[in-house]
Formats: structure tokens, sequence, C-alpha cells
């Protein structure tokens, strides 16, 4: 198997991020430091910053409502909760395909497998990811057409968004739902902010093909191999 392959299964990475640590001599095999081409064997010892890796040995990601409050880290120096607190008595590593700022809330996938978490990532691959939004005060036809054609942010102008169910919330905010296919840092909060209102509530209720379903915000469960296999698809990844 090609060392990155090994490593991307490993967890560590997409393959070609793999390909750079590699080339940074971040890894050895066999007390050896590796090079670009090297393959490796079953009962070879893997080392990537001096720390034994192993291939997974099954495929897992989870899908978990992220409630507010807690943070997408695997700790938090505040002592605050993380999204690694769900998971201690999981033996697989899980890595955050994606992240959900301190106040928002909703779908939030995990994996062990690199490739995949890198793909979705990857505004190349396209996949939406649907929010909804609760702002303050009323949103205008103008605003809402900014919205959908994109707006200037500083770093660059937002991708088309596709805008559905917008209605007035008893309290005179506006609320909405926004699907985008870009992945920017609080991209949603910015483009709201862009056009002159605050958001107060953000959710994720879709991403790709998957959906929060009946979870309540805390629970979580593992994907079936059926919807792996969208994922799949859907990052273009051949199996």
């Amino acid at each position: 198997m090609r060392l990155q392959k090994y490593m991307a299964d490993a967890g560590v990475a997409s393959r070609r991020a793999c390909e750079q640590l590699i080339l940074g001599g971040r890894v050895t095999v066999n007390g050896t430091v590796a090079h670009l081409g090297m393959t490796v064997e079953e009962g070879d010892q893997v080392l990537f910053d001096g720390n034994p890796l192993a291939p997974a040995t099954r495929r897992v990601v989870v899908l978990l409502y992220k409630p507010r409050g807690v943070v997408c880290t695997s700790s938090d120096p505040e002592g605050r909760r993380t999204v690694q607190d769900y998971f201690k008595d999981v033996p697989e590593r899980l890595y955050n395909v994606g992240r959900l700022d301190l106040n928002s809330e909703g779908l939030l996938l995990l994996t062990n497998d690199g490739e995949l978490a890198n793909r979705m990532m990857h505004p190349r691959f396209g996949i939406t990811k649907t929010y909804y939004v609760v702002c303050e005060g009323k949103l205008t036809a103008s605003q809402l057409h900014k919205l959908t054609n994109g707006v200037e942010l500083d770093d660059g102008p937002t991708a088309p968004a596709i805008i559905r169910n917008v209605r007035p919330t008893p309290s005179g905010g506006t609320a909405l739902s926004i699907t985008i296919r870009e992945g920017r840092n609080r991209q949603i909060r910015r483009m709201i902010e862009a056009v002159g209102h605050k958001t107060l509530r953000l959710k994720r209720e879709a991403y790709g093909p998957l959906t929060l379903g009946a979870l309540r915000p805390g629970q979580w469960r593992y994907l079936t191999d059926s919807e792996i296999e969208q994922l799949y698809t859907a990052s273009q990844i051949k199996q």
C-alpha cells in the first residue's frame, strides 16, 4: 500500500496532505525517514511526528447534533465542553468534518477517514450545507437578493446561495433557510452581517445528503454503510 494512502486510512489527513507531511520529513518507516513513492507492508512500523500509526480497522462516520456552548476542538483551555467529550468511549480517533462556532448548533460530522473529511470540506466538490437562521430585524427584498447572488466579505465575494422559507418571527426578526456550497469561517454570520443584520440563532440542518432527523442536542449516531457510500459518491472518492 502507498504510504500516503496508509496515512490517510489512519485518519491523519487527505492523501495529498499526507504527501506534504512526507516531504516535510515528519514520517518514518522502520526507522528511516520516508520519501514519496514508498510502500508499506504488514508489520512495518510507521511513525508520524514520532507517534505510531496504524490503518483504521473500520471506517467510522458519526453524526452529532452539536449543542450551543460546545467547542469543536479536542481540548479547551477555558474548560468548556468539547465535541470530543461525547466520544470518549469510541475507540477510533475521530476528526471533525469542518466546524460550528461556539454559539452555533446542529449537524456536525466526525470521522476517522482523513480523505473523506478533507474532500467534504473542500469547496471544489461543492457539497451543500443548509442552515436555519434567525436574525434581528426584517430582511428586505434587496438584502435577500444580495444574499442569494453573493455578498462581499473581507476574504472575497461569496458564491450564490439558495434562500428559502423566509418569514417573520414574533419578536420582529426574520427566520430563513440558507444553503451554501462553501465553508468559510463563520460564513453565514458574516453574510448576514454584510447586509446589515445580526444573527441570533444559527443551526446547521443538513450536510450533503444527511439531515439531523430526530436527534436532539447532544445526541449522536453512527452513519450506516449506505449513508457513508453516499458521502463517498458526493466527495468523488473511488472505492
